[in-house]
């Protein structure tokens, strides 16, 4: 007879609470169990009363650093958070694994097997569990809190971190996505090999038509289909992969989805993530002020309206 197959354990985390430099709201540094029982760290921060308050999930970049660089990042994200708190938010900065890249692209997503060798009853996995399943891991444990409103989260992420809205927007349910400058090469399934577009090691697929003929539409497609969350994918025009993102929006709305595209012009990365400065300073300029405010807009109307 076949071994059953081994429940996932509940969702659960191991908090640490610490003040945060330079405000007067702190962080539950805090370890989330992920699908195949390692744990990865984020950081939750909150407004004072017993909620339940809507979320916005926060990540950049590729999973790296551990728990020193998500509280470095949380130092440095403090007075955007703490406006973000002002607002009612719960706000979470998120981390995951390292993932090895296009590892995405060729596996499967991970499903639960039996364990017929050790008889152990241990949760076993078909495949390499991948950095999207982690941040599906941090959803299911933010749904745990008492003081969130389980059906009112939201994921705002940068570069890898807007590819991973997508990804997971594909597997699971949210209530909304904002992908600023969303480096989704992986999730279109863009050609990145010897001959594609570079200067020196910068792909440059700025131009949308260059992407699209470089572009696996079919499978790229079959993803896009199973989204049910509605994302605002923010651009930025000098970018190198504007687009990717631009394509990424007009073959969702092809697909029938809830898709909105905004563009700025602005010479930094990331620019909707308003930083302080080295000296502690908070000083965002007018046009970081103005993608905040439509990405927040946003999320009022996402994750607020039935409140």
């Amino acid at each position: 007879m076949s071994a059953p197959v081994a429940p996932e354990l509940p969702s659960h985390g191991y908090v640490i609470t610490r003040p945060v430099p330079g405000s007067d709201i702190p962080v539950d540094l805090t370890f989330a169990l992920t699908r195949d029982e390692i744990y990865v760290p984020i950081a939750v921060r909150r407004p004072q009363g017993a909620g339940p308050f809507p979320v916005i999930v926060i990540g950049r970049g590729d999973g790296r650093g551990g728990l020193p660089h998500v509280e470095k990042q949380v130092e440095r994200l403090a007075s955007m958070q703490d406006e973000m708190i002002a607002r009612g938010y719960v706000v979470a900065f998120v981390n995951y694994r390292n993932e090895i890249p296009h590892q995405y692209e060729h596996t499967a997503r991970a499903q639960n097997m039996a364990d017929d060798v050790s008889g152990e009853g241990r949760t076993l996995k078909s495949a390499p569990t991948l950095d999207s399943d982690d941040l599906i891991a941090i959803l299911k444990y933010l749904q745990t809190l008492p003081y969130v409103d389980k059906h009112a989260i939201g994921i705002v992420g940068v570069s890898h971190s807007g590819e991973m809205i997508l990804k997971i927007a594909a597997e699971t349910t949210f209530a909304a996505g904002v992908a600023i400058e969303g480096a989704s090469h992986e999730f279109l399934s863009v050609y990145t090999g010897p001959a594609a577009p570079r200067h020196g090691n910068e792909l440059q697929y700025q131009d949308i038509e260059v992407v699209r003929k470089n572009a696996d539409k079919v499978r790229a497609m079959d993803r896009i289909r199973r989204i049910k969350t509605p994302i605002l994918h923010i651009g930025r025009d000098p970018d190198h992969l504007q687009g990717i993102f631009a394509l990424a929006h007009e073959w969702m709305l092809e697909a029938g989805k809830d898709s909105t595209w905004v563009s700025l012009d602005h010479p930094v990365h990331g620019f909707p993530f308003m930083y302080r400065n080295d000296d502690g300073t908070y000083a965002p300029d007018a046009v970081q002020r103005k993608a905040f405010g439509i990405f927040m807009d946003y999320f009022d109307r996402h994750l607020k309206r039935k409140r």
